[in-house]
């Protein structure tokens, strides 16, 4: 069973524009606020997303120069090949 969420002091333009929106889609206010809700929850926050970066235990054993560098040699050796 859900739970009662009460927002005040909500401008009344941005109200009416996400009724709107509510309409446009063929869904009820409340229908179409829970689903708001549910996608801005479902997303990671900024935060969550760089711990899960630092996280990680993969760690790239050469820097992008020197990627670039090989993939540069190795072409050059299919030239003159």
């Amino acid at each position: 069973m859900g739970v009662l969420v009460q927002i005040r002091d909500v401008d009344e333009a941005v109200r009416e524009q996400l009724k709107a929106r509510a309409a446009a889609e063929g869904v009820s206010f409340n229908s179409y606020l829970r689903g708001l809700l549910a996608d801005e929850a479902a997303r990671p926050t900024r935060a969550e997303v760089l711990q899960r970066i630092r996280e990680r235990t993969e760690r790239a054993t050469v820097g992008s120069a020197g990627v670039v560098r090989a993939g540069r040699e190795e072409r050059a050796g299919q030239v003159l090949a």
